[in-house]
């Protein structure tokens, strides 16, 4: 059963717009990894991105995460501008109690599991919504409890992480992430650090929670099969710009764009 933590809906509609990046470039010194970028990813929707190594694809996620700042454009969710803010009449950069408020929106699972090795698997999933969503204890006791079994690992809730395998860390931190009820989930590559024998498992979790919930997903993988069973859309990337974007059918099945097709042909 999933939880009422993953099933309770915001009022704003699906396929309304949540993110939106607007003439988004990132550049580092002298390189431009993002270039004049503009997408939307709608309310409900699984959005994969995916293209060769340094196409900026988890540069999008940083940026999300505020853990990057865009030199050009700006970045939008659910609404609300991310690291500009609107005063009299023009942007200028957000203060920090404006992002940390637009960022409790957003949960991210990234490549490390980035757990607290002090901390048991209940506490790692219990205190970010303690201290940052002002939850009870009790409350956060109940919201991990049921995320930590949605996950597999009710048998592992005293366990500390170093007492876990890389794949279960991985899933204790998908739980963590949504135990902030975040209205986007960013997830990137998070099987590329595990042993190949644990990456099912977690691509199990991931399949399971995109299928029964409405939880927004945007999405960096390659694991292309995984992208084609849990995507609405697919776009693939190259030098910081979508060269081709559509349904996971025909992305795989028949892209147009020749970059696509190199691509793919050295991943399926």
């Amino acid at each position: 059963m999933v939880p009422d933590v993953l099933t309770k809906q915001d009022s704003r509609a699906a396929g309304s717009e949540l993110v939106r990046f607007e003439n988004v470039t990132k550049r580092f010194g002298g390189t431009t990894v993002l270039d004049r970028l503009d997408f939307s990813v709608a309310a409900g929707k699984h959005v994969t991105l995916i293209g060769p190594s340094g196409s900026g694809k988890t540069t999008i996620l940083r940026l999300l995460m505020t853990l990057l700042t865009p030199d050009e454009g700006t970045i939008r969710v659910d609404g609300d501008l991310l690291t500009h803010e609107e005063r009299g009449g023009r942007l200028v950069k957000a203060g920090d109690r404006h992002v940390r408020e637009v960022r409790k929106k957003i949960g991210m699972v990234f490549q490390q599991f980035n757990l607290f090795p002090n901390m048991r698997v209940l506490r790692n999933v219990m205190e970010a919504p303690v201290h940052v969503l002002g939850l009870s204890k009790d409350e956060a006791e109940q919201r991990a409890r049921e995320l930590i079994e949605l996950v597999g690992l009710s048998e592992q809730l005293d366990k500390y992480p170093s007492q876990l395998s890389g794949g279960q860390q991985q899933r204790v931190a998908i739980a963590r992430a949504l135990a902030m009820r975040p209205q986007v989930l960013l997830l990137d590559e998070v099987t590329s650090a595990l042993d190949p024998e644990l990456v099912a498992g977690v691509l199990d979790v991931l399949r399971d929670i995109a299928h029964s919930t409405d939880i927004t997903m945007l999405c960096v993988t390659h694991e292309m099969s995984f992208a084609r069973d849990i995507s609405d859309a697919v776009l693939m990337f190259d030098k910081g710009r979508i060269v081709e974007s559509g349904s996971p059918d025909k992305m795989f099945s028949d892209p147009e764009n020749a970059r696509t097709r190199e691509f793919l042909s050295t991943v399926l």
